[in-house]
């Protein structure tokens, strides 16, 4: 520990501000320029290895490149006997964690505060930099909400390259850092890949990015344990307990956080610019953005149900006002209830995703749900005839999401490990019949075709066999992405969701119209319902 008016070269130290894992942290005063600094002390045992000293130089030359408002920078490396410290740019206020530590930041500072993470981490990536250890306590806002990333790359200037990644010598699970909170902390915004001890990348920054957007909006940790084993397996195992975010958080930021807090990182958002783009769009008040804020938060469907229920958003007696394109009309069907109780230890698994679908001719219902295990929670689909009261578990459907019925009812699609495919009813292995890394919603149509959306692109359709995919729709001005496709019963017509109106277009042709503002999941209901 360095006292008060120790010198260390032109840097005199006025006051301590912190410990962690990485070094001791003081306030110094430039008496060269006149100016005060952050100083972090290096601990001794890393500073006593020549061949790490000699790495965390280099890497230090580099992390000095960084010149951006959102990242505090680095000035140097200072060398006193046996003291080794990094100079960097004094960020005065909070810490992000001292800030949520009063409770949950209110949505629209939030959004602000999370879209200039983004910022920074964009410029970052961009230089190749990876920051590897985002976290509340490495973000210092100022009274003007003004962010600074703190220790942009020394994750990697400390310990090395991901490819020698050792999670129990690793500045997050550093065997440096004493203070048991530290560890915890830290290892509750670890990928699953940092917590398997695989090589990262910039997506590991970007579900760093996601839990930390969550703790602002709940004020909780997305995954948390009493221990850091427990906590590192709620990162590998669980799925954050979204029913915390407030009521009237933004439909596309819940996607936004789903999509970044994807468990596999292939499924990830796999830039941190386009979370930028979102939050913008968002606090620049887009359509969507503001007819959310014009409904009140009541009136609101939870996305769970608006994923969840076939039935819940509108008629096609509202499409064929517009278009008439609503076939011959079916008899009336009867009103059927249906209740699951599901097992100890099973809940509906998903959130923005499809949790329940029902066959054509409402004879049975597949829902996807987690099974807790002693060697952790399973994820697949379930099968139940409506005149029973027993699910059966769906052979080959492990990690399965989005679940839909082909029109005769006999096949299941499905979503799973960045793949499309398909499993019969009856049993027997799944066939995959595309690749689908951030699927939103599929529809099988009568004429042997599937549509489905990724999370930035139109809609694609294969042939239900599979093949290679076809090009269906376009994205014109305003569109965010073509999401949660639905073919009206010819086939020949698709709606969807382009992230402020439900849309229909005709296949071929490119005919679009534009039926309803708001909504999200476009559902065909006959019109004698």
């Amino acid at each position: 520990m360095l006292n008060p008016g120790t010198k260390l070269g032109p840097y005199e130290i006025t006051t301590e501000i912190g410990k962690g894992g990485m070094g001791e942290v003081y306030r110094a005063r430039d008496t060269k320029l006149g100016r005060d600094v952050a100083i972090k002390v290096l601990p001794e045992a890393f500073a006593r290895d020549a061949e790490r000293m000699a790495r965390f130089e280099r890497e230090a030359k580099v992390l000095a490149s960084l010149d951006h408002p959102n990242i505090a920078a680095i000035y140097g490396v200072e060398d006193s006997g046996a003291t080794h410290a990094l100079i960097m740019q004094l960020a005065e206020g909070p810490t992000l964690a001292e800030r949520i530590a009063a409770g949950p930041i209110p949505i629209d500072d939030a959004l602000r505060i999370a879209k200039q993470i983004c910022d920074g981490l964009e410029y970052a990536h961009e230089k190749g930099i990876v920051h590897r250890d985002l976290k509340p306590a490495n973000i210092k806002i100022s009274r003007e909400d003004a962010v600074k990333i703190l220790d942009f790359g020394l994750a990697k200037a400390i310990e090395g390259d991901a490819s020698s990644f050792d999670p129990g010598n690793s500045p997050t699970l550093s065997r440096l850092a004493t203070q048991a909170g530290i560890i915890l902390g830290t290892a509750a915004y670890m990928s699953p890949e940092q917590a398997k001890a695989k090589p990262v990348d910039r997506r590991a920054d970007i579900w760093a990015f996601g839990c930390v957007l969550y703790e602002m909006l709940t004020g909780k940790q997305p995954f948390r344990g009493e221990s850091v084993i427990d906590t590192l397996a709620a990162v590998t195992k669980e799925e954050p307990d979204w029913s915390l975010l407030p009521k009237d958080t933004p439909a596309r930021v819940r996607i936004l956080l789903q999509r970044c807090l994807q468990k596999d990182p292939k499924q990830r958002l796999q830039a941190i610019g386009d979370a930028r783009i979102t939050l913008d769009e968002i606090l620049s008040g887009t359509p969507e953005s503001a007819s959310s804020a014009a409904a009140p938060a009541s009136s609101l469907p939870a996305p769970f149900w608006r994923r969840a229920l076939p039935w819940a958003l509108f008629g096609a007696a509202a499409i064929a006002g517009v278009v008439g394109w609503i076939l011959k009309p079916t008899p009336p069907q009867p009103v059927t209830r249906a209740v699951i109780n599901l097992p100890p230890g099973q809940r509906l698994a998903g959130f923005n995703n499809l949790v329940l679908a029902l066959s054509p001719d409402g004879s049975q219902v597949a829902y996807v749900a987690t099974t807790q295990e002693q060697g952790g929670a399973t994820q697949q689909i379930y099968l139940r005839k409506m005149d029973s009261l027993d699910a059966s578990p769906v052979p080959s459907t492990d990690g399965a999401i989005d679940p839909f019925f082909s029109p005769d009812g006999r096949w299941l699609g499905f979503f799973a490990g960045g793949k499309l495919e398909k499993v019969s009813v009856y049993g027997g292995p799944a066939q995959v019949l595309a690749d689908d890394p951030a699927p939103l919603g599929a529809s099988w149509s009568n004429q042997g075709t599937i549509a489905f959306s990724l999370m930035t692109t139109p809609i694609y359709q294969i042939p239900d066999s599979g093949g290679i995919p076809q090009l269906v729709t376009r994205r014109e001005s305003g569109d965010l992405g073509h999401w949660w496709p639905e073919f009206l019963p010819d086939g020949k017509v698709v709606l969807f969701y382009n992230g402020s109106s439900i849309f229909a277009q005709r296949i071929g042709t490119g005919e679009r119209w534009n039926l309803a503002s708001g909504g999200e999941s476009p559902r065909y209901l006959p019109p004698d319902i």
